[in-house]
This record gives structure tokens, sequence and C-alpha cells, in this order.
């Protein structure tokens, strides 16, 4: 098991990687408040692993009272709507302020419990058990929690850090290789803003990481998480470098909007949005071809796209790029590669060079 610590001082907390750790309820014990727990998860998750973690806790403390949530899967359903589902769950239960939520599943079950844990009696402990590769890499750390708006991806939501992040690998091996591929993404990413002798691994080493090898996952993870962790430890709230975890995203954010939340995966808009950024650091003279290419390359070892729906234009992404969390008094902001490794916030004027990367880009999905 590796383990980390991210560290935010009184709400420091760690991240803990390896095998099996489903099966090791004392990890999770010292995090629990009181008695209460409610266990969140979806129709997909729960059938798998559910009974496994909520039979190890009660054996290991039988005094817990145990309740559950079970929400529909999918990123279509990461609304205020069914989140309230988590409250009546915890209101029916009469859980007080000292209950504790555990987020188990992917990274929209994991930013709906964090916001519900937000919220509730205004702001209870929750522990985040991520289930995919995605969410054990990204979501899962640094407290970002929220769900999403008609008009905006991840509009509505709080910073609302976990008691625990618990990466069990063993559960990656029921992860369906799309999935797994949007996980990539995200791990792709780390290597492409600030780490380029990572991103050199991540190249050696995509075959073995996209075959399911546990030991190469292990180390993907844990460096991800370290980078991010050690990000998040000096921009808690995203005012300055934290902002660069979103490389590729307000891209990617457009397309998820734009197609309707759950048509294409968060990880494959990210990987399209990265390519998107890269191509638009080549025509500002910061990037090479090959450079480019060598992203490309990356993202389709990864088995990831790497051009846009062919239905959108760049009118469609600039409407949606506009209202991007990032942007400040009307000012697009977009984090771009000054060069591979090495990625920086900008206030983004040239409109109409931000419209050709578009269009060429679109033209190539013909």
């Amino acid at each position: 098991m590796h383990s980390l610590n991210l560290d935010l001082k009184e709400r420091s907390y760690a991240i803990h990687i390896g095998q099996n750790l489903l099966n090791k309820p004392h990890l999770i014990l010292p995090q629990l408040n009181g008695k209460q727990v409610l266990v969140v998860s979806n129709t997909t998750v729960a059938p798998l692993y559910l009974e496994q973690l909520t039979t190890n806790l009660s054996q290991a403390k039988p005094e817990l009272v145990i309740k559950t949530c079970i929400l529909p899967d999918g990123e279509a359903y990461k609304n205020l709507a069914h989140l309230a589902l988590i409250w009546d769950a915890l209101l029916t239960a009469n859980f007080s302020r000292n209950a504790t939520l555990i987020a188990l599943g992917g990274g929209v079950i994991g930013d709906m419990t964090g916001f519900a844990a937000a919220c509730y009696q205004r702001g209870i402990n929750f522990i985040q058990i991520p289930t995919t590769l995605l969410s054990q890499v990204d979501s899962s750390v640094g407290g970002k929690t929220g769900v999403n708006h008609p008009l905006g991806k991840n509009m509505l939501g709080a910073f609302w850090q976990p008691r625990l992040v618990l990466a069990d690998t063993e559960v990656l091996k029921t992860l369906p290789t799309k999935e797994l591929a949007a996980g990539m993404a995200e791990v792709i990413k780390y290597g492409l803003l600030g780490d380029i002798e990572f991103l050199g691994w991540l190249e050696e080493n995509m075959a073995g990481l996209m075959a399911g090898d546990s030991q190469l996952l292990s180390e993907a993870i844990t460096r991800s998480c370290q980078c991010k962790a050690d990000i998040v430890a000096k921009d808690e709230r995203e005012s300055g470098q934290r902002a660069l975890l979103n490389f590729g995203h307000t891209f990617g954010h457009a397309i998820e909007t734009e197609m309707g939340y759950g048509q294409w995966l968060h990880g494959e808009a990210v990987a399209c949005g990265m390519w998107l950024a890269a191509d638009l650091s080549r025509r500002l003279g910061w990037l090479s071809t090959t450079d480019v290419e060598r992203v490309e390359n990356i993202l389709r070892a990864a088995k990831l796209p790497t051009l846009p729906p062919k239905t959108m234009t760049p009118a469609s992404f600039l409407q949606h790029m506009a209202v991007d969390k990032k942007n400040i008094d009307g000012q697009l902001r977009l984090i771009l590669l000054k060069q591979l490794g090495t990625a920086e916030l900008v206030d983004f004027n040239d409109l109409p060079l931000l419209k050709e990367c578009l269009a060429d880009a679109l033209k190539k999905t013909l």
C-alpha cells in the first residue's frame, strides 16, 4: 500500500492506494465521527462492492448504524434532483451532524456525496472510496464537489475536503476498457501539465497500463495523486496554481454540455480538450508540430479521442466556454502549454485564432 498525505493543516488527510483495501476497515474506522454511516453508491457499483464494504465495517464495529443510498449510474443524473435523494436518506434515518457519508463509486458519486456532506446540517464528514481510475487519480482528491446545471458542468458545488481517500486498485479489474481509457486521460494530464519525466514513463508503459497491469496502475495512481496533492496543498480553492489541473477541461466541458451529460465520458472529452489546447499552443508558437503529434500519439495509445464531435461548431464551443468557472468578469481564460510538461493559465483574447483552431479540428471529423 502506498500512502500519501494532502497537507491542509487541520483538514489534512491520507490517500491510501493499494490492493484489497475494501477488506481493511481499520483504515476507515478512525475517520468516523460517530456511529451513523450512510454509504452512497450507484446501481453499477453497489452490486459489486457494497456488501463487501458494509459487512467488513459491521464486523469490525458492530455498533455502527449503516444505511445506504443507491443512485442511478451516469453523468446524466449528476443534478440537484438526484442530490436531494442523499439528503432524503439522511433525514429519513434521522442522522445527526456526527454522521459520516461514504462515497463508493466513480467521480459522479464522489462529487455528489461530497456536496451533500458539505450542505447537510452545514457540513458533516465524508470519505471517498473511488472505484474508477478517473476518480482514483483525480476527482476524489482535493475537495471539489458539486453537480451539473443544464447550462454548465459542475457549476453548483462547494469545496469540502474528505477525511480519507481509499483507492483500492483491485476494483479496477471490473472496469470496462472505455472507463479505464477515460481515467487514463487524467493520468496523461499530469504528465503534460507538470511532469515531463512522468509523460515519458507513461509513453513507455501505456500498453501495460491499458492491459490492466496492477503494479503499473498503482504507480500511475500514486504519481498522479502526489502531483494533485502538491498543487492543492498550495492552492486549495483554485485562486491560482490549482487552475492548471483544468488543462483540457475548458474545451472538454464544452463538449459534455453541448452533447448532453454522459454522451461523452468526462475523460474522453478532456482528452479531446487537451489535444485542442496543445494545437492552440502550437498556433501561438509555444509547441512544435512534433510536440502536438506526441500528445496525439499518447492519447490514441490510451484509446482516447482527439477530435471533437462533428455536430459541434466553433460557435457552440465558444458559447459554452464563455461560462467556464475559470473566467473572471467575462475574460476567457485557458490552460495552455508553454512546452510539454509546463502549463500556464492564460487570459486569452485572440478569438480569431481560437475559432480557426476549432474550425480546423472540426473539418478533420468530417
